[in-house]
C-alpha cells in the first residue's frame, strides 16, 4: 500500500466521520424543531378548547346577568383576537386578553348567587378550570422544548450547521407586559 493511498483513505475516513456528524446533528435539530411545533400545536388545542367553552359560559351568565354587556363584548373581542392570532407572540398576547376578560366575567358572577348554584355554570366552571391548568402545562412544555431547541442550535458545531440550514431561534411563550401571573379562577365558593 502506497503512502498516497493511505493518505487518501485517512482523508476519506475523516470526511465520512464529519459527514456522519453533520447528518446526526442536522437530524437532531429537525427533531427538536418538530417537538417545538408539536408543543405549539398542543397550546393551540387547549386554547381552542377554552374558546369552545366560552360561548356556553357566556350564554349561562347572560341568563342571569344580561345587563353586563360590556364584559360579554370584551370576552367576545378577546376570543376573536385569539382566533386570528398567527404567531406564538400574538397568541400569547391574545391568550392574556382572554384570561383577563374571563377573570372580569367571573368576578361579575359573584354578584349573582343563583348563577353560582346553577348546575350548568358549575359544570362549565370545572371544565374551564381544568382547561386553564392544561393551558399552563402546555405553555411550560412548549417553553421547555424551545429551550432545548435554542440551546442546541447555539452550541458549537451546531451553530454552523444551524446557520447553513437556516435553523433560527424560536420565541418563548411569554406573558404580556404587565401580566404578572395567570388569572386564578376560584370556584371553591360555588355551592
Amino acid at each position: 500500500m502506497s503512502r498516497g493511498f493511505k493518505t487518501l483513505l485517512i482523508v476519506i475516513a475523516v470526511v465520512v466521520v464529519l459527514l456522519l456528524s453533520l447528518i446526526g446533528n442536522y437530524n437532531k435539530m429537525v427533531s427538536l424543531d418538530q417537538s417545538v411545533k408539536q408543543s405549539e400545536s398542543d397550546i393551540d388545542t387547549q386554547l381552542q378548547r377554552r374558546s369552545d367553552l366560552i360561548p356556553n359560559l357566556i350564554a349561562t351568565v347572560k341568563g342571569y346577568a344580561s345587563q353586563e354587556k360590556d364584559i360579554f363584548t370584551a370576552v367576545a373581542d378577546a376570543r376573536s383576537k385569539l382566533a386570528g392570532a398567527q404567531t406564538i407572540t400574538a397568541k400569547a398576547e391574545a391568550d392574556n386578553q382572554v384570561s383577563g376578560s374571563l377573570s372580569r366575567l367571573l368576578a361579575v358572577v359573584e354578584n349573582y348567587p343563583n348563577l353560582k348554584s346553577d348546575q350548568n355554570f358549575r359544570d362549565l366552571s370545572v371544565a374551564l378550570e381544568g382547561t386553564e391548568n392544561r393551558i399552563n402545562i402546555a405553555r411550560k412544555d412548549y417553553n421547555n422544548e424551545v429551550g432545548n431547541y435554542n440551546s442546541t442550535i447555539k452550541r458549537f458545531p451546531n451553530v454552523i450547521i444551524a446557520g447553513i440550514f437556516r435553523f433560527e431561534q424560536k420565541p418563548y411563550y411569554k406573558a404580556a407586559e404587565g401580566a404578572k401571573e395567570v388569572p386564578k379562577v376560584d370556584f371553591s365558593k360555588v355551592k
